[in-house]
């Protein structure tokens, strides 16, 4: 048997609560979306949210509660996942792609200044990989930030909670992310007047007026009792993330590689162990056929982002994410991993590169 690159930690708490839910034939949106939506606020600090069927529905519909259209720029980093592009695209507005800071993955803040115009209307600020974007940089430009928590909660950023922060915080509970109810998502905020129109935005039934960009964006009851029940171990799969990320750090402290890079001030999360391989500075064929190895070794390692989103878009000038494009090996980490397995994937890590 391989090792996954992911797999969710389901135990019998989660298939508890979700025959529960089954059992009481409340399947649909009902009050266990709403604890869930206040447990979540709870945990990052903020007054309410608002949950949706999946992350990138929260990203639209957090452009969308804040007023974001037609005509509008939002920044956000090249070197991420499609779903911020898509939810810019949707809602009408311009993507301006900026580059990354490759000690950390994360939005560049001095490639966002020069990025913004007079039409820039938000930051869409992703903490890729579990580590947080420099917020307090991207703070001193003025835009509305939309955090991207979808790899990183519980993470702290200069003695404040990742998700706290920006005008709108979005998560992810997909099934390998890490807090998985299966699928759906959540608009966070300490803006009321946002939350409620998220909220209308969300749904459309039995509301006094119909708004044309509103549409049927309900979780379930069903992933919520899987969220809640995820929720109360979230510290304990922190917990073991970091746990086996210094298992990682420790036995890979000699090899020529550039592992995590944590500044000061700053927590990671380690949704993923993301390594950046110096002599692969060529060819992504080189990358690939790093993981082929790890393959044969019965590890599924992979690339961390699929496609730069300045590719899709036929951009140049993105030197920093063209390197981790080409650089960067994400290996597997993730709490359901064994002793047996963590230890597999040590010998592979000392075999490649010790």
């Amino acid at each position: 048997m391989i090792i996954p690159h992911s797999r969710p930690s389901i135990e019998a708490e989660d298939i508890r609560a979700a025959v529960e839910v089954l059992q009481s034939r409340q399947l649909a949106q009902g009050s266990l979306v709403e604890q869930f939506e206040r447990g979540m606020a709870a945990y990052i600090g903020l007054p309410g949210g608002v949950a949706v069927t999946s992350g990138t529905a929260a990203l639209e519909v957090a452009l969308r509660a804040m007023g974001i259209g037609s005509g509008d720029e939002v920044i956000l980093p090249s070197y991420v996942c499609a779903a911020p592009l898509l939810a810019i695209q949707r809602v009408g507005a311009i993507p301006r792609l900026v580059d990354i800071e490759l000690d950390s993955f994360n939005m560049d803040p001095s490639a966002a200044q020069e990025a913004r115009t007079s039409k820039t209307k938000a930051l869409i600020v992703p903490h890729l990989f579990g580590l947080p974007a420099d917020l307090t940089a991207l703070e001193r430009l003025g835009i509305p930030i939309i955090e991207d928590c979808a790899q990183t909660l519980g993470a702290i950023e200069q003695g404040r909670t990742v998700g706290s922060i920006g005008r709108a915080t979005v998560c992810s509970f997909y099934a390998t992310k890490l807090l998985c109810a299966g699928e759906g998502g959540m608009v966070l905020s300490r803006d009321e007047d946002l939350l409620e129109k998220a909220r209308r935005l969300r749904e459309y039934d039995e509301t006094p007026s119909l708004y044309p960009t509103t549409t049927n964006l309900k979780m379930t009851d069903l992933q919520a009792a899987i969220g809640l029940a995820q929720l109360g171990r979230l510290p304990v799969f922190l917990e073991r993330r970091c746990w086996l990320a210094q298992e990682y750090q420790t036995r890979l402290d000699n090899a020529d590689l550039f592992p995590p890079n944590v500044s000061d001030g700053c927590t990671h999360s380690y949704y993923r162990f993301v390594v950046r391989l110096p002599n692969l500075a060529e060819s992504v064929d080189e990358l690939n056929a790093v993981i082929a190895r790890f393959e044969t070794r019965g590890i599924q390692c992979r690339k961390p982002v699929f496609r730069a989103l300045h590719r899709y878009l036929e951009l140049e000038g993105f030197p920093a994410t063209e390197e981790a494009e080409r650089t960067a090996l994400s290996i597997p980490l993730f709490p359901a991993l064994t002793d047996e397995e963590t230890a597999q994937i040590l010998v592979a890590l000392q075999e490649e590169w010790l």
